[in-house]
């Protein structure tokens, strides 16, 4: 299992060296070609996140995507530090079987007339939009991070006589 670590600044700018180097490994791992678009958008999405979160908690640490090569599937997890309570609150109300969204205390109740606030809507979009482009896609946020991990099929390289 052959992997590569990548810490970098929470800089808008460094999206597009995470982007290429996942692309880059990516086709080394033996990912198809006509999907490396997709890893290259997925991993772009997961680390603007990261990198957008970093900034809005003013957190000083360094993003960090991990690309692993496996025997059958390339897989690439980003980490950020940011706190995600909400997140923990609405998994914690979702296994107790109440409302999946949990408003803080003394706010009004959630409904369709009230907008969810700008962050967590642009999360949302970003979150959706992986989604959309990985088949396999795992989310966790806790009060000390965040982890998105994605993996894609590789086929194996032809053996020659």
């Amino acid at each position: 299992m052959a992997t590569v670590e990548l810490l970098f600044s929470a800089l808008p700018e460094h999206v597009r060296t995470a982007r290429l180097v996942a692309a880059a490994v990516a086709r080394r791992a033996g990912v198809d070609e006509a999907v490396l678009d997709e890893v290259r958008l997925a991993v772009g999405e997961a680390c603007s996140r990261a990198v957008s979160l970093h900034r809005s908690h003013e957190i000083a640490g360094p993003v960090k995507v991990m690309l692993t090569e496996d025997e059958k599937k390339f897989s690439i997890e980003v980490a950020d530090d940011a706190p995600h309570p909400g997140v923990m609150a609405a998994t914690a109300a979702a296994a107790s079987g109440s409302a999946a969204h949990v408003a803080p205390a003394g706010s009004p109740a959630p409904s369709a007339s009230v907008p969810a606030p700008p962050e967590e809507s642009e999360d949302d979009m970003g979150l959706a939009v992986i989604s959309g482009l990985v088949d396999d896609v795992e989310v966790t946020a806790s009060e000390t991070g965040g982890l998105i991990r994605m993996s894609w099929p590789t086929t194996p390289s032809a053996v020659t006589p």
